[in-house]
C-alpha cells in the first residue's frame, strides 16, 4: 500500500466543430508527480472521425497529437512548453481550451503503477 502514489489523468478529445460541442475520445494522459510519470496514449478511429463534419483531416489531427506527445515527453522538439517541468507540462496539456483537440477535466486516484493506469483508462475510455 505504501508504494501507491497520487496520479491524475484527463481524456483527450477531438472536437471536430468546436461550435457544435460534439466530441469523441482519442486518448488519455496520465501524470504522477511522486512517480515522476507523464505519458499519453492516443488512437484516432478514422471511422468515427468520418462520421463527423471535421475541418481537419486525419493526418493533421495525428500531427497535432504527436506534438502533444512531444510536449508530454519533454522533448526539445516539443518547443518552449516541452522544456517546462513535468507538472507544468501536464497542466498546460490539460488546460481548458476551445480548439479542435481538448482534454476533459482532470481526475485523480492512487496507484502503484501509473503505466498500468494509462493502459486501463485507455482501454476503458478510448477503444
Amino acid at each position: 500500500m505504501q508504494d501507491r502514489a497520487k496520479y491524475e489523468y484527463a481524456i483527450i478529445r477531438i472536437v471536430p466543430k468546436v461550435e457544435r460541442e460534439e466530441f469523441f475520445n482519442v486518448g488519455v494522459i496520465v501524470f504522477s508527480r511522486p512517480k515522476k510519470f507523464l505519458k499519453m496514449k492516443y488512437h484516432i478511429d478514422q471511422k468515427k472521425l468520418g462520421s463527423f463534419v471535421c475541418e481537419k483531416d486525419f493526418e493533421a489531427l495525428n500531427a497535432y497529437l504527436k506534438g502533444w506527445d512531444l510536449v508530454c515527453k519533454g522533448e526539445a522538439t516539443g518547443g518552449a512548453i516541452g522544456k517546462l517541468d513535468i507538472t507544468d507540462r501536464f497542466r498546460w496539456l490539460t488546460a481548458s481550451r476551445s480548439t479542435i483537440i481538448q482534454s476533459s477535466i482532470t481526475h485523480s486516484g492512487l496507484t502503484a503503477d501509473p503505466e498500468q493506469e494509462l493502459e486501463t483508462i485507455f482501454k476503458d475510455c478510448v477503444l
